[in-house]
């Protein structure tokens, strides 16, 4: 049996080395490092795919989103409202700005933010709602954006984990998350599902005027050299970068079914067994991507379990083991625990198993028999 890894970028680098050698190559040998033609290319190629009109990439995911909230005019002391259970840029971006963050609980289901905790912390100082597709399940966007509309929000979507995953609406038709709201983030750190060799991130906006504030952002504040507009940062997708990005891109729907179908192996497998409760997705849907696969554990030792699987040479993850409304950096006393159970109880519980193109049959029976072996002692 093949080693068996958290993320197999190795594996996946096999099927696109010719382009990606032949592209970096072609970077070398042009000297065209910041903003040539592969940086382009590889934005028009990412707006057609997302069916968005607008892709302004830039240096990480992190930035996206801190872009994205100074593109929007955000101003000190505006209240942005953001999921408790998430990685900490999220609300790191808010700080950063001198915005005030305001944690929510999750629903136990999917893991997003929870819709009625949002309503709930609604104040008129509320300007922003960051929903996050965990994991690369959809957020539940239809109910989000009624929400901003009745309170004249803005809708900054966290895409990092979600990219290629797509929202149903009530109507039948669909949208690739990271475009239904205002703006949308994303990240190409290497592990994403559609990840670089290296750092780099994206905004997406179908609103010309805010796009074009953006594009001035991530470029010291300039439209034309050394005329400085609008107050800037220097945050910039390099042309290696987006020739690995589109390299990839072609084959993202294919990445992210192969997630999708190592997810139901996954599901089958633990079906029988009471103490693990796997994803929940509707079916034949193409609402999740699968940047994770996340268990909760029920009445057993999930920190038992990640060392036992450990010791078997199986990765593993705990996604996420500290509430962000615990955290020393964002501790505020505003934050009651009874508004956090979901989030609390998760962290105690969830482990994620590993995820990505290269899964096999016989690594996926090897990881979920140790689960079942371990979690039925």
């Amino acid at each position: 049996m093949r080693k068996i890894q958290m993320v197999d970028l190795q594996g996946q680098y096999e099927g696109i080395k010719d382009r990606v050698n032949t592209g970096l190559q072609e970077v070398i040998e042009s000297a065209a490092f910041i903003n040539g033609p592969e940086v382009h290319a590889f934005q028009k190629e990412l707006e057609e795919y997302l069916g968005v009109k607008h892709v302004i990439p830039c240096a990480n995911g992190t930035d996206a989103l801190q872009i994205a909230m100074m593109g929007l005019g955000l101003q000190p002391g505006d209240e942005v409202i953001t999921a408790d259970f998430t990685f900490a840029a999220t609300v790191e971006v808010i700080a950063l700005l001198n915005l005030t963050p305001v944690l929510v609980d999750v629903n136990p289901y999917n893991f997003n933010i929870d819709i009625e905790a949002i309503k709930k912390a609604i104040t008129p100082k509320t300007k922003a709602i960051v929903p996050v597709h965990l994991f690369g399940q959809t957020a539940n966007m239809e109910e989000i954006m009624a929400i901003a509309k009745e309170h004249n929000l803005y809708v900054i979507e966290d895409n990092a984990q979600g990219i290629g995953s797509n929202f149903m609406h009530s109507n039948g038709s669909k949208s690739k998350t990271g475009t239904i709201g205002h703006v949308g983030t994303t990240s190409f750190f290497p592990s994403k599902n559609l990840g670089a060799y290296g750092d780099g991130g994206a905004i997406f906006t179908n609103d010309d005027e805010l796009a074009h504030i953006i594009r001035g952002v991530v470029n010291h504040g300039m439209y034309e050299r050394y005329h400085h507009d609008v107050v800037g940062v220097n945050s910039r997708l390099d042309a290696m970068q987006a020739v690995v990005l589109r390299a990839k891109l072609p084959f993202l729907t294919d990445y992210n079914n192969a997630r999708r179908d190592a997810a139901r192996k996954y599901t089958a497998a633990f079906a029988n067994e009471e103490k693990i409760l796997t994803p929940i997705v509707c079916d034949n849907c193409d609402c999740h991507v699968f940047h994770q696969y996340t268990l909760v554990i029920k009445n057993a030792d999930r920190d038992g379990l990640v060392k036992h699987l450990q010791a078997n040479n199986i990765p593993c993850g705990v996604y996420y083991p500290i509430p962000l409304h615990k955290q020393k950096a964002y501790l505020d006393e505003r934050y009651k625990e009874e508004n956090f159970t979901v989030t609390n109880q998760l962290v105690k519980e969830c482990i994620s198993l590993p995820m990505h193109t290269e899964l096999d049959d016989e690594q996926i029976k090897f990881i979920t028999d140790h689960v079942k072996e371990f979690i039925n002692r």
